[in-house]
């Protein structure tokens, strides 16, 4: 499938539009400090998600999510939000929830997405109640 994106452009992606609400533009340089990878794997995955038709971008230009990217990116973001919130509701500390939502959020299945957000719902109309 032509849209569909590999675990490492969905990171690109959710850094992308997290930068971009945070400071309204986001540069490659920007992407390669927060991923500890080289400008050319950036410039590398920027070109893939231009072809995928997420994002507008040209080299050393703008990079520009577009509508498709920015609905990709608020699923991956809420998939990683429900997870580490979940966890949280496990006990996990902040750090740990964080990196390993951040490790599933790629491969979890609509179902289960769906069973952690009753839970999390759950948790939040059961305040009393702790794992």
């Amino acid at each position: 499938m032509k849209n569909k994106l590999s675990q490492s452009l969905e990171d690109y992606l959710e850094i992308i539009y997290n930068k971009i609400k945070e400071n309204s533009s986001v540069k490659a340089i920007d992407i390669s400090r927060q991923l500890n990878v080289s400008r050319a794997s950036v410039t590398e995955a920027l070109n893939k998600l231009a072809e995928k038709g997420y994002i507008n971008y040209e080299k050393y230009g703008e990079i520009i999510i577009n509508e498709l990217g920015i609905k990709k990116a608020k699923e991956i973001v809420s998939r990683h939000n429900e997870l580490s919130l979940f966890l949280k509701n496990l006990g996990v500390c902040d750090v740990e929830a964080e990196e390993t939502a951040c490790k599933i959020e790629h491969i979890i299945s609509d179902n289960v997405q769906k069973r952690i957000k009753a839970f999390n719902k759950f948790c939040k109309q059961n305040p009393d109640i702790k794992f």
